[in-house]
């Protein structure tokens, strides 16, 4: 049996064959971060290698894609995917008392629990168009009016087609489909996009009636990986999503603007719903803060079957 000695908690710990780390130390009382609940898909419980690194087993493949993504040297290793077959010392990273009362609060009679859960889901984004420009000159509690009016309606849209509204940013909003209900999510997203683009439409004769102005929005839409878990402290906790997903969302929506286009998606959304799609361009775009360029599909309308309810 392999003997792990941990700092700085200066505690020796006996290593059964074939455990991990991870529960080497917290079946020992050593609290330990685990955020993803030991399944190898964050680096909360990395701990560097003092002395034994030759008698850590090799990376499997979900603890390589974490060290390569981090740049990890190989005495930094995950606990919760590391197995020794020698005598170890090592020292855990994670180590203020923040950290420890989060990891603590997680654990539940010593299992070990992710604080989210990975799903494949339509992430969709929708943004005013020029509406400082348009709110400047307005009382703010028009304003506030004319935005509560509007995602009244965008809420309507989006829940009538099996999503809902996941966060108002300013005069954005994030609406999420599939989290629940995996069923056909993507087509129900785009649905449920131009459904919003036509009540962006009705709800111009009544801005133009009362302000004499009126706007549009653009929609980015993509289908992906996400991570639903608790954000927040306390009471004010919010179930939301983040992610990669997430974030080419924002930026394919924030490419409407670039292309001139009302309603883009991305090329793994178009590949779920090619069949029941019109599409105009197809563009490549270079999105801010990610490699390379994405193809992205203009939105037109649906398919004659494929037309909404």
């Amino acid at each position: 049996m392999a003997k792990l000695f941990c700092l700085p908690d200066k505690l020796s710990v006996a290593v059964d064959d074939g455990a991990d780390l991870l529960h080497a130390l917290l079946r020992a009382g050593i609290p330990h971060a685990h955020a993803c609940g030991g399944n190898g898909r964050c680096s909360t419980c990395r701990c560097r290698v003092l002395e034994g690194v030759e008698h850590c087993l090799p990376r499997n493949e979900a603890e390589r894609e974490i060290a390569e993504r981090l740049r990890f040297g190989p005495e930094i290793r995950l606990a919760c995917q590391t197995r020794i077959d020698g005598d170890v010392r090592l020292r855990r990273l994670v180590l203020d008392d923040e950290d420890v009362a989060l990891a603590e609060e997680m654990a539940s009679g010593g299992a070990l629990h992710s604080v989210g859960e990975e799903k494949r889901a339509c992430v969709l984004f929708a943004d005013i168009r020029g509406f400082t420009e348009f709110a400047e000159s307005l009382p703010a509690h028009d304003v506030i009016h004319v935005l509560n009016r509007y995602f009244r309606q965008m809420g309507r849209v989006i829940n009538r087609h099996g999503g809902y509204i996941d966060n108002y940013m300013g005069d954005g909003v994030m609406a999420l489909f599939g989290i629940e209900d995996p069923n056909d999510a993507p087509l129900r997203a785009v649905r449920a996009g131009l459904g919003m683009l036509d009540a962006v439409g009705e709800l111009r004769a009544y801005l133009e009636m009362a302000y004499g102005k009126w706007f549009q929005i653009g929609i980015g839409l993509h289908y992906g990986d996400v991570v639903v878990g608790g954000i927040g402290a306390g009471e004010v906790k919010k179930v939301t999503v983040i992610g990669d997903t997430v974030n080419l969302t924002s930026r394919i929506e924030a490419a409407t603007k670039e292309v001139g286009a009302r309603f883009l998606i991305s090329e793994d959304t178009y590949a779920r719903v090619r069949d029941a799609v019109s599409v105009g361009r197809q563009v490549q775009v270079r999105l801010r803060g990610k490699r390379g360029a994405h193809t992205l599909y203009e939105v037109l309308g649906l398919r004659g079957d494929a037309s909404p309810a």
